[in-house]
């Protein structure tokens, strides 16, 4: 399965089972948009794609503090859209 299926799929399966803010998948899916068809970003990609499967609502709260939370998640949007907008130009 290629790399851009794989996001939206993982995004897809934490909107459903791990409460992913709608806000945040809208950002993934606009991504994968940019990026059909092409390869490029693709360790990035990769790395959301972790991060997105790790995802839990309630990360870092925990005894062991293990997990993703939105603001980690969100970060590696902001950097994965930076890289884009300065690819874009």
């Amino acid at each position: 399965m290629p790399l851009l299926d794989k996001l939206i799929a993982a995004t897809l399966t934490a909107q459903q089972e791990d409460d992913l803010p709608d806000f945040l998948a809208e950002r993934i899916f606009a991504v994968a948009k940019l990026l059909r068809g092409r390869k490029i970003l693709q360790a990035e990609i990769g790395e959301l794609i972790e991060q997105v499967v790790l995802y839990d609502n309630y990360a870092q709260t925990g005894y062991i503090g293990m997990g993703v939370n939105h603001l980690i998640l969100e970060k590696t949007i902001q950097r994965l859209e930076e890289k884009i907008r300065q690819i874009s130009k």
